[in-house]
């Protein structure tokens, strides 16, 4: 059971999410423009996804790691903008216990997904420009699927340690969390409890997943640079590179928010930075990376056109 330590008693926790209450006067537009990036995040990363499971030719590693990278910006998004949307319209800004721990785990599990995630695919990339006569062999179907099932496993495995050891923190602080959802850094802010052992564990659990994707990403581009180098032709060396042009991007993004956020010690937390970068985070990555992957994509164009001419012609029927 959660509880919270008082002088005699323990009482049920809610905590208060303060938003962007300093911003009395946006609140309305806040609302919009949350809601417009939101249904944009589901209905771009929707359309890769379909599109990818409905036309054969794009179902190779490369676009199924990006169908699961589409659920992915689907599913964290999720956890945090709706209820944002709804304190933002109803002014009722109160969390329980109960919901913030189930929040934040699952934001920790999407977070950790997408760390794994763009790690295989730059070892996909690394494997198609550095050993393309073996790639049908090396990223055969079965391959693939049991990549993505553990990425999807050791996801949803890796925070369950962490978030038991939060829940069981008491909270005899203030009840307010001066952000727009359950993040890891101002709910420990909140604790009465010590929580040294906590934030150990954060920096071990970060740096054991951090550290090790981060390292298969850097291998793998460093492998592919120096391959690249190795091509004579200009024109050859500009078209190898353009395949991880958009992986590079998305993962340049990525590590660039989350090192800013949670790389750091407790006492160092700044709720108007944080927000901003939980901000990057949450928002413009998953809005981005369809716009991303499949800008300059001339096989995705050509089996979005496609698609978009099928819909049509089953909606005239």
């Amino acid at each position: 059971m959660y509880k919270v330590a008082s002088r005699n008693e323990s009482h049920a926790v809610q905590f208060t999410i303060l938003c962007f209450s300093d911003l009395p006067h946006l609140q309305v537009p806040l609302f919009m423009i949350f809601l417009t990036i939101y249904l944009n995040v589901i209905f771009g990363n929707a359309a890769v996804l379909v599109t990818i499971i409905f036309d054969p030719h794009l179902h190779t590693p490369m676009y199924i790691f990006l169908s699961n990278l589409s659920v992915l910006d689907i599913s964290y998004t999720s956890t945090t903008l709706p209820k944002l949307l709804t304190m933002l319209s109803t002014q009722h800004k109160i969390m329980s216990l109960v919901g913030c721990i189930t929040q934040m785990y699952f934001f920790l599990c999407f977070a950790c997904m997408e760390m794994i995630l763009l790690a295989v695919m730059a070892y996909d990339r690394y494997v198609a420009i550095c050993h393309p006569l073996h790639y049908t062999v090396l990223m055969r179907p079965r391959t693939c699927f049991v990549l993505v099932i553990s990425i999807w496993f050791a996801a949803l495995l890796e925070p369950v340690f962490f978030t038991i050891l939060v829940s069981n923190l008491s909270f005899c602080s203030s009840n307010q969390i001066d952000h727009f959802f359950c993040d890891v850094s101002p709910l420990l802010k909140l604790s009465c409890t010590d929580t040294t052992y906590v934030n150990m564990t954060t920096y071990i659990l970060g740096a054991l997943v951090g550290m090790s994707t981060f390292i298969v990403t850097l291998v793998s581009y460093i492998y592919i640079v120096f391959n690249i180098i190795k091509i004579h032709s200009a024109v050859g060396r500009s078209k190898t590179f353009s395949t991880c042009t958009s992986h590079l991007t998305s993962v340049l993004l990525y590590y660039g928010t989350t090192l800013s956020l949670y790389m750091r010690p407790t006492s160092m937390y700044s709720p108007r930075q944080d927000k901003f970068f939980s901000l990057l985070y949450i928002v413009l990555i998953p809005l981005l990376n369809p716009v991303i992957y499949t800008l300059k994509n001339k096989q995705f164009k050509e089996a979005f056109k496609k698609l978009k001419n099928i819909l049509y012609f089953l909606k005239n029927i």
